[in-house]
């Protein structure tokens, strides 16, 4: 899998900059714990650390071709599903290839192809080649956005890494937030190309990036584009069962350990069932893991997200699969551990808030980590198919915002809220969606004759796959990669996602429930508790001692009076929700709690210079 970074400047020579290279490599220890390695070379300095999953002794980075006319380098995170026949192809072509990694595919591949290797990939990935022919660097980023890329214009030229760490630790970058940042920070809204940090740039999703003595420049070479769906139901679901059979073989392909994300949903289900099906016809049975909570299964008390604990069906999918699972059950103490709290916020590099859903996550992945390289998980099906209840909510269906934040402020109310009344005036949140909705919204072509039902059902299913994913993908690839754990998403396949953004919403939901095609496209595979279950989102804790620690940790926090996170953070109204002795067991009275405790992590860890104007 493995983390990328890099340092192009135009104005110098750069072999004795080995210090700065080495300092933002090496923030990339958790993403590729099995091997480092550096390239300098010109103007161009490239390093690399990396998580060994296919050809384990061939696959080394940076990897570097001579050519006659200047050395072409690359660095790569990430996986070519497609590598083999890729590898076939470059062989007739004449390209002799000494290993069987995917990553000397892709950089023949860009020899071969250019730029336009970036059409022919089928995988998740990010990856920069330095074109010692050209005095060019290419920065090329996969369909979804699965795997992070960020960079950061300089003077003369750019860094680029992973993950914002890397780029932070050159002293060329100023690790400095503005309004603007501030605003995608608390907004649940993931603006293309934003990366927060001032001066930092995304490589957006589906996207080229070429820096060259000119300047910088972007094309998109993917995007979710409208067509004509033309398939019958039958068709479509036996299409969907065709695509989600190939892209699961592919994905389990590894010299590594292998296991799946089972949550007992849908969606996890079908792709462990897939996986397992085809594992027992090479003779190996699958291994699942699940997160679970002290007495949540027990004790489990429904609310307006989530309806049922997720054991009992991750047991009835271990029982009909035959899974070799296990359960990763966590106690609040742990949950609300603030060394956990720290490597969160170090792997995100931001103060999500998400309190035990993103601790959660750490630690399933941590323990997983001990007994596999490889995690494939049911990511982003919810997104591609409709599952989500906002799909269905018919406020949320009207409301001319994210049809997210109709269902988050219902479920959070104002107990989430707890920035200071003055800076939510200066930021105005609110006229920062409107205005993000709009240019969201603004390029997705409506099919001719589509109902204006349908087109808002396309609306919403775009904006899902462009805006709401990409929230999840980097909180996943962030939580799994801080302990060099690779999480691979069948779901994300970019032919899955091109042919099921097509369908008919009355297709989607052909019976009247969430993600009707998914569901009857893996009928045969599924437990009828899972067939039957309705969409639950990511399980949070229900114990009530994890709301204690959190008012704790407050309590401390609040006896600092000069810590600079008051001047983010309403004081009175965090004394209110920490000294309050009802109500703070639920989500919605802890999420204010979460978010101050990060963004007080967050400060002390990273100090950046926080400016307004």
């Amino acid at each position: 899998m493995c983390g990328i970074t890099g340092w192009i400047s135009f104005d110098r020579e750069l072999s004795a900059q080995t210090t700065a290279l080495d300092a933002m490599t090496e923030t990339m220890a958790c993403r590729g714990p099995d091997d480092r390695g550096t390239w300098i070379q010109g103007h161009a300095a490239l390093g690399h650390r990396r998580l060994a999953i296919i050809d384990l002794p061939g696959g080394r980075q940076p990897m570097s071709v001579d050519t006659p006319h200047g050395t072409v380098a690359l660095v790569y995170s990430g996986e070519t599903y497609n590598f083999t026949e890729l590898r076939r192809e470059l062989t007739g072509r004449g390209h002799r290839l000494t290993t069987q990694s995917d990553t000397e595919v892709v950089l023949h591949g860009y020899l071969e192809w250019g730029e336009d290797i970036a059409e022919r990939l089928n995988g998740m990935y990010a990856f920069a080649v330095w074109d010692g022919r050209r005095d060019k660097l290419v920065m090329i980023r996969d369909r979804m956005g699965i795997k992070p890329f960020y960079y950061y214009p300089t003077p003369d030229g750019v860094l680029f890494g992973s993950e914002p760490k890397a780029i932070l630790a050159h002293p060329l970058a100023t690790a400095r937030v503005a309004a603007d940042g501030l605003r995608e920070l608390f907004t649940m809204v993931k603006t293309p190309g934003h990366a927060v940090w001032d001066g930092m740039a995304e490589v957006e999703p589906g996207t080229v990036v070429t820096v060259d003595r000119a300047g910088i420049d972007r094309r998109a070479y993917w995007q979710l584009e409208t067509r004509p769906h033309t398939d019958d139901r039958d068709t479509t679901i036996a299409t969907v069962r065709s695509l989600l059979d190939d892209i699961v073989r592919r994905q389990l392909v590894a010299d590594v350990p292998r296991c799946t994300l089972l949550s007992g949903g849908l969606d996890s289900s079908a792709m462990t069932a897939i996986a397992a099906r085809r594992l027992g016809e090479q003779g190996e049975k699958v291994r699942s893991f699940a997160v679970d909570f002290v007495g949540q299964a027990d004790h489990f008390v429904a609310d307006d997200l989530r309806g049922t604990p997720d054991t009992p069906f991750v047991h009835d999918v271990a029982r009909t699969a035959h899974t070799e699972h296990q359960d990763i059950v966590l106690d609040a103490q742990t949950l609300a551990d603030p060394d956990v709290r720290a490597k969160v916020v170090r792997a995100r590099d931001l103060p999500a808030g998400l309190g035990d859903m993103d601790a959660s996550l750490y630690l399933l992945f941590r323990a997983i980590r001990d007994q596999s390289t490889v995690a494939l998980s049911g990511e982003s099906a919810d997104e591609v198919f409709g599952g989500y209840q906002q799909f269905f909510d018919e406020e949320a269906r009207a409301a001319a915002t994210f049809p997210w934040l109709v269902r988050f402020g219902r479920h959070f109310g104002e107990d989430a809220e707890i920035l200071r009344p003055g800076l939510l005036d200066t930021l105005d949140l609110d006229g920062y969606i409107a205005d993000g909705y709009r240019t969201a919204v603004a390029g997705i072509v409506r099919l001719d004759g589509e109902s204006d039902f349908e087109y808002r059902m396309r609306q919403i299913c775009h904006l899902h796959l462009t805006r709401f994913v990409r929230i999840l993908l980097d909180r996943k690839d962030r939580a799994s990669m801080a302990v060099g754990l690779e999480v691979r998403v069948p779901f994300c396949d970019h032919r899955l996602v091109d042919y099921v953004y097509n369908t008919p919403w009355a297709l989607k939901s052909f019976d009247g429930r969430e993600k009707s095609l998914l569901r009857e496209a893996t009928a045969d595979l599924l437990p009828r508790s899972v067939y039957d279950r309705v969409k639950s989102p990511y399980p949070s804790t229900q114990d009530p001692k994890y709301a204690v620690a959190l008012q704790d940790q407050a309590k401390d926090l609040l006896s600092r009076t000069t810590h600079p996170v008051f001047d983010l953070v309403d004081r009175d109204r965090l004394h209110r929700v920490a000294h309050r002795e009802t109500a703070v067991s639920s989500q919605a009275g802890r999420r204010g709690l979460e978010r101050a405790l990060d963004l007080a992590l967050w400060l002390d860890l990273y100090r950046p210079e926080i400016t307004l104007d």
